[in-house]
This record gives structure tokens, sequence and C-alpha cells, in this order.
């Protein structure tokens, strides 16, 4: 599909200029000596600071693309995100206690442990909440309660810091950055979202079909409980390593299946590669700006950025639905 090519053509470019943007950019001989190794001093920059970072833009990114676009086609709503089922959410709050109790620094591999913990316990929680044939409405509700429990015990833990330094390291690491990552944050999460990646990818058929409703799925031989089992595993999986590494970065997930959508059609199938290319994109463009932009003090971090964007975008969704639903109701 062109559109594929064009995606995967933009990220690659973004991905050199993520290699050579940063306190120095690098011409395009000096990033070519450096991923040679023949500039020992500029192949330690790009190989032990820039590339790590860079490889987990396009992890993120990517796996926040996908969950969007597979949320959106499992619940057959366009407003859905990744934060949906309260993953997000409880990846935060385990990394949170682990820094506000002094238990782990955000270079610690007890970090990244602790949210995909706190992931993966959400989503066991959520299916014994929810039960085994509960419908989407009840899914939802129960990811609501998650996600609102989380966000108490985030506050909770800010609050009960046992110094003011702690208190500031939870609330910039919650601000989401890839900012000082190494290669120990992406053989951690890397796995994790590779596992969810699969696991959502598989179901492409079975969401093209779920776009028909549940009932008629079932009746054309979709397996709904596999389906929603593995949709919000590989989201937990995915999304919660994600977060569980670099903090919360949200609306990716959002915006991106909306910005292909239109040029691919509704067929929730046709959505998932062309999504993932874009949160790519969009997340390594973020990251971009924020190495780019001028700060008197600490740098921007890229979870402000796609809030900044990611916000007003949401916006004009919510308002193009109610103008949709307003147009039926007077048909």
């Amino acid at each position: 599909m062109a559109l594929n090519g064009i995606l995967g053509c933009m990220a690659a470019v973004f991905f050199a200029l993520s290699l050579a943007v940063g306190t120095t950019i690098f011409s395009l001989d000096q990033l070519s000596d450096a991923l040679a190794g023949s500039d020992e001093r500029l192949a330690l920059i790009v190989y032990e600071i820039r590339l790590p970072r860079t490889v987990l833009a396009v992890l993120i990114g990517g796996s926040l693309g996908l969950a969007g676009a597979a949320l959106q086609g499992l619940v057959r709503n366009p407003l859905a995100s990744p934060s949906l089922f309260g993953a997000p959410s409880a990846a935060a709050l385990g990394a949170v206690i682990m820094i506000s109790s002094g238990l782990a620094g955000t270079l610690s591999f007890a970090l990244p442990v602790a949210g995909m913990a706190g992931a993966l316990l959400s989503v066991g929680v959520l299916m014994l909440l929810a039960g085994r044939d509960a419908p989407i409405i009840v899914l939802l509700l129960a990811g609501l309660v998650l996600s609102s429990f989380a966000a108490a015990g985030t506050s909770l833990a800010l609050n009960l810091s046992p110094n003011p330094f702690a208190a500031l390291e939870v609330a910039f690491w919650l601000l989401g950055s890839l900012e000082d990552r190494s290669f120990q944050h992406v053989w951690m999460a890397a796995p994790f979202i590779l596992l969810g990646t699969v696991l959502m990818a598989s179901q492409a058929g079975a969401l093209r079909v779920m776009s028909l409703g549940e009932d008629t799925a079932a009746s054309l031989g979709v397996d709904v409980l596999r389906l929603r089992f593995f949709i919000i595993f590989g989201v937990a999986f995915a999304v919660g390593a994600g977060v569980s590494v670099a903090g919360t970065i949200g609306f990716v997930g959002l915006v991106a299946p909306h910005l292909v959508r239109p040029l691919v059609g509704y067929d929730p199938a046709r959505v998932l590669l062309p999504a993932t290319l874009a949160g790519i994109c969009l997340l390594l463009a973020a990251d971009l700006l924020v190495r780019i932009v001028p700060t008197s003090g600490e740098p921007l971090k890229v979870g402000v950025v796609t809030a900044l964007v990611g916000a007003p975008f949401f916006l004009g969704l919510v308002l193009r639905e109610r103008r949709a639903l307003a147009g039926r109701t007077t048909l």
C-alpha cells in the first residue's frame, strides 16, 4: 500500500534525524562516521545516548498507535484510546510507588518491573470485575474504575512522598520522557511490547468482522471472548511496558488512527499497520521537538508535547461526533 510506504519512509527520516539532532547536531558525514565507528566520540554519543532513546520512541510510538487502532475497532468507537482499560494508569502507579518509596531510581530495573506488574495486575482485576462473558460496556466501566483508582493511588503516593525531591522526581517522571534512557530500558520493555504487538495484530481479521457488531461477529464464527482477551492483554503488555520505562505519554494512540483512517477506509484491519507507522512518526517528531525547543530550565517533556497537540485534536473529535449524532437525531 502506498500509504504504508510513505509512512515507512517518513519514519526512517525521523529515525535518522533523531540520531543526528541533540545538544550537538551532526551532519550527514558525521552521522555516517558515528554509525561506522570511525569516530569513537561521535559513536559513543549515537550508540549510548541517542540510539536507545530513538529505539524506545519507535517501540512505544508504534505500540500506542496500534493499541489505539485495535481498541477503537474492538469497542467500535473512534474516541477509544489505550488508557481505556486502566493498564497505563496502573503501570504508572506501580512505577510511582517505587520512585516515591526510594526503592528504585529512575534508571533502575525495578522501575519497569513494577510498572509492568501494575499493568498486568490491573488486567487481572479487570477480568475478575467484569466476568467472563461481560459486554463491552461493563469492561469499559470496570476499566474506568481501575483508572480512577490508579490515579488516586498515584496522587496518594505523591502526597505521602518522604521528601520534596522524591515528589518532584515523580512529577517529572509522570510527564513522560525518553531522556536519559539506556539499552537496559530497551531490553526490559521490548519483549513485552513485541508480545503485545503480536497479540493485537493477530486479531486483524476478527476486528474486521467485529465492526458488524458482537452478535453478528459471533454468528459468523468469531470467538468474541478470545478477541477481547488478545486485545486487552496486548494493550496491557505493550502500553504498560512503554509507560513503565518512559512515563505517561498520552494521545498518540488516539491521534494516530484518526490521521490514517480517512486515507485507508474504515476497515479496522486496514488501519492497524498505518496507525502503527503513524504512531512511530508522531512520537519521533515530538521527541525531536523536545530537543530543539530552547528552555531556560528543565527541557520539555515529550508527554507534555503530545498532550498539547492531542488535547485540541480530541476536542475536535468530540465536537465532530456531537454534530454527527445531532444530524442522525434530526433525521
